[in-house]
C-alpha cells in the first residue's frame, strides 16, 4: 500500500492510499479518515460508497463527517467507484464505465476483466484495511449516495450479519426499474434479470433479506427522485413484508452534497449509536 498524501484534521489523520487491487486488476484509490485515539486502541469503521462521476474525494473535500467521526471515534473509509486505468473498458455516457461501476461483479464483456467493485468492497478493501488500519472488524456499518446509496443498501443486506447498521442518501432503490440500473445492469450482468436481482434493494427484500436498522434519507427537490431512485418504492416493499426502516423526505433538498453534508452528522451519529452496542 502506498501513502499518496495526508492531512491532520480535527486531531485525527486524513489520508488518501493506493494499492494493486487483485479483483479489478488495476492500482485503486482509496480515502480514510483516523480519529484521535490512544495507542493500541481499535475503532468501529464506517464505510462510504460515492455516486455515479465520483471517487473518494467527492466526500472527503465535501462532505463534512470528520468532525462528527472525530466526536465519536469512528473511522470512515471511502473507496472509489470503479477501476481505473487506461486499459479498463469506459463508455461514452456519465451513468456507465469508469465512475459508475455500480458495486457488482460484471460478467459480460468488455467489463468483466476489471468491473468487480463487489468483491472489491466485500472482500479485498475490508482485508487491507483490517491489516493496516486500528479497525475493529467486529463493528463495521455502511452508507452511501445515489449510486452509492444502492451499493451500501445491497451490501448491508447481503450480509446483515457484518454490518450493524445501513443507511443512504438519495439511493437507487430498484435497479430494476430505475433507467441507470436497467442500463448498467444489462451491460455488465447481461439479459437476465434474474441476475440483477442480488443488486436491487427493493428486490433484495422482496425476496426475504432483513436488517434492524435501516436509515435513508432523501430529499424533496432531488430531479432524480421520481424517475431513477424511487424511494416511494422501498417504503412500499418495507411495508408489505414488515421490514423497519426510517425514511425522511427532506423537503426543498436535491441530490447535491449541500444536501448530504447537512444530514451527515446525523448519519455518523446514527451509526454511532449502533456501533456502541
Amino acid at each position: 500500500m502506498e501513502t499518496v498524501s495526508t492531512w491532520k484534521a480535527h486531531g485525527g489523520t486524513q489520508g488518501v492510499y493506493r494499492h494493486r487491487s487483485t479483483s479489478t486488476g488495476t492500482d485503486m484509490d482509496f480515502a480514510v479518515f483516523v480519529p484521535p485515539h490512544e495507542k493500541g486502541q481499535k475503532l468501529p469503521v464506517l464505510w462510504y460508497l460515492s455516486g455515479l462521476t465520483c471517487t473518494h474525494a467527492n466526500v472527503m473535500e465535501k462532505g463534512e463527517y470528520r468532525a462528527a467521526c472525530a466526536e465519536h471515534g469512528i473511522i470512515l473509509v471511502a473507496p472509489d467507484t470503479s477501476p481505473r486505468g487506461d486499459d479498463v473498458a469506459d463508455a461514452d455516457s456519465y451513468d456507465m464505465g469508469k465512475g459508475a461501476g455500480f458495486y457488482l461483479d460484471a460478467t459480460q464483456e468488455p467489463w468483466a476483466p476489471h468491473y468487480r467493485m463487489r468483491t472489491y468492497v466485500e472482500q479485498e478493501l475490508p482485508a487491507l484495511i483490517a491489516d493496516v488500519f486500528p479497525v475493529d472488524m467486529d463493528r463495521q456499518s455502511i452508507f452511501g449516495h445515489s449510486m452509492g446509496g444502492h451499493g451500501a443498501l445491497t451490501i448491508g443486506l447481503r450480509n446483515p450479519d457484518r454490518f450493524r447498521s445501513i443507511s443512504a442518501f438519495s439511493p437507487v432503490v430498484t435497479t430494476i426499474g430505475s433507467p441507470w440500473g436497467q442500463k448498467a445492469l444489462t451491460a455488465y450482468l447481461g439479459a437476465d434479470e434474474a441476475a440483477w436481482r442480488p443488486y436491487d434493494t427493493c428486490a433484495l427484500i422482496a425476496d426475504g433479506a432483513r436488517h434492524p436498522h435501516l436509515l435513508v434519507d432523501q430529499g424533496g427537490d432531488d430531479d432524480f427522485l421520481e424517475e431513477q431512485l424511487k424511494t416511494g418504492v422501498l417504503r412500499d416493499v418495507c411495508a408489505e413484508v414488515g421490514q423497519d426502516i426510517s425514511i425522511n423526505l427532506r423537503p426543498g433538498y436535491d441530490h447535491s452534497y449541500y444536501f448530504i453534508s447537512t444530514f451527515m452528522a446525523e448519519h455518523v451519529r446514527w451509526h454511532a449509536e449502533r456501533l456502541a452496542q
